[in-house]
């Protein structure tokens, strides 16, 4: 059975960090990667030129749809761009590992 694991972080434009990042290690490990957006940035291999935060009920919306499709045997979380998107993914409300 393939382990599914899902990213929560931040979209990096030039691919090497963020959730690019994150899907292409899942991949190399044989795992199965899907993804929660919090935040997009304009980024290079140079530096961060801006972040658009996602708002927090489409991150919430994003993970609700994840947890309840897909058995999740690993979370990894990365840039949660303010304190409301942190929020929206902390609640003890967060569905389980077994889907729902």
């Amino acid at each position: 059975m393939t382990a599914i694991a899902v990213t929560i972080a931040g979209s990096d434009s030039g691919g090497g960090a963020g959730i690019q990042a994150d899907l292409k290690t899942f991949s190399a490990l044989g795992v199965y990667g899907a993804s929660v957006l919090t935040a997009l940035t304009a980024q290079n291999t140079r530096g961060v030129t801006g972040i658009h935060a996602v708002p927090p009920a489409f991150v919430r919306a994003q993970i609700d749809a994840v947890f309840s499709d897909l058995a999740v045997d690993a979370v990894k979380i990365g840039m949660l761009a303010d304190p409301d998107v942190i929020r929206a993914v902390a609640p003890a409300s967060m569905p389980s590992a077994s889907g729902g």
